[in-house]
């Protein structure tokens, strides 16, 4: 014997979702344009759909409701005392739902509006993304942005994200990904510790160095990537410092506390300044890739579609790329032979 309660077809009266379900919802939506036009032939003319129609999906409204809702004359059609109550109770949940219609189609094809939550790396964020919603802003006054800043996997649902920037190389199936620029990562020194204690010329020399390492939120250390012989080799050389921000990295770089290897984006105008010197480029990794990433292309929202667009176009304009496929080793006057 079951210990269950036996289910019942009929539904509970006392559960209004349960009741509405039983209704007709065809039956309501005729009788509201019939009511409006006052008649079931203009009323199928609204709807598009034929007289008989109309006039069955009220009779079975009347019958779920046990009440007449119209009086009907070959002359006339006109509400009940029944239906009035009923009509007055059904069409603000009607208007309800019709501007709520609208609304979601002026937020697919309107003029882009409404709140947009963005998160990004910390670097790439700082460096790349933020500057340009000054831009974005100018020219969507109507959105309003929230940028989140954390090294995190993006996780879109849980955290409520419209879009996301990720570095590396994209492997989550479910999210879709547009490469912004390709990722380098370069090896840099400032020129004063290279003047002290040279710079590398190839990969096993790291040892001899004061490297500069990145721990992620994670708690890892990323490894250094490589590519020797043809074939991807990974390095996690023993650190003089570590740090969990790449701007914290950098700066250590830069005041010639030692090496590490740093993303193009942020090293590329130190470079070319001549404020900082890279190294190992005949042994750079494949470029992984900057993303921009969301859910889905399909019913996009105005708002997340032309700040994709944006940030698509005015990052692709930047000059963020430093390595090229010739490998120069930069002369440097080492006090060390």
């Amino acid at each position: 014997m079951s210990d269950y309660p036996p289910r019942s077809s009929a539904p509970n009266a006392d559960d209004p979702i349960a009741s509405s379900f039983a209704t007709s919802y065809a039956g309501v939506v005729s009788f509201l344009a019939v009511a409006n036009e006052g008649s079931f032939a203009r009323a199928g003319d609204r709807l598009g759909i034929g007289r008989s129609s109309v006039s069955r999906n009220v009779q079975k409204l009347e019958a779920q409701l046990d009440a007449r809702l119209f009086f009907r004359t070959t002359r006339s059609t006109s509400l009940t005392r029944e239906g009035e109550l009923f009509y007055e109770k059904c069409q603000p949940g009607v208007e309800r739902i019709a501007q709520a219609l609208e609304d979601m189609r002026e937020l697919r094809n309107g003029p882009p509006r409404g709140r947009l939550r963005v998160c990004s790396t910390p670097g790439f964020g700082r460096k790349v993304v933020a500057p340009l919603l000054r831009g974005f802003r100018a020219r969507y006054p109507d959105i309003a942005l929230e940028l989140l800043l954390n090294d995190r996997p993006t996780d879109f649902t849980a955290d409520r994200i419209d879009v996301a920037f990720r570095d590396g190389r994209m492997e989550d199936s479910e999210i879709v990904a547009r490469q912004l620029i390709p990722m380098q990562m370069i090896v840099c020194a400032s020129p004063a510790y290279a003047q002290i204690y040279g710079l590398p010329r190839d990969v096993g020399e790291l040892a001899a160095h004061d490297c500069i390492n990145f721990r992620m939120t994670s708690g890892r250390i990323r490894e250094w990537e490589f590519k020797v012989d043809g074939l991807p080799q990974r390095r996690q050389p023993a650190a003089q410092h570590t740090f969990n921000d790449g701007d914290l990295i950098l700066q250590a770089v830069l005041d010639g506390e030692g090496i590490a290897q740093l993303p193009a984006y942020q090293v590329c105008d130190l470079l070319k300044q001549g404020r900082l010197l890279c190294c190992l480029q005949q042994y750079a990794p494949d470029d992984g890739g900057h993303y921009i990433c969301y859910l889905s292309r399909k019913h996009l929202p105005a708002r997340i579609r032309v700040f994709v667009d944006y940030m698509t176009e005015h990052t692709r304009a930047l000059d963020l790329q430093y390595l090229t496929t010739t490998h120069e080793l930069p002369e440097v006057e080492s006090a060390v032979d």
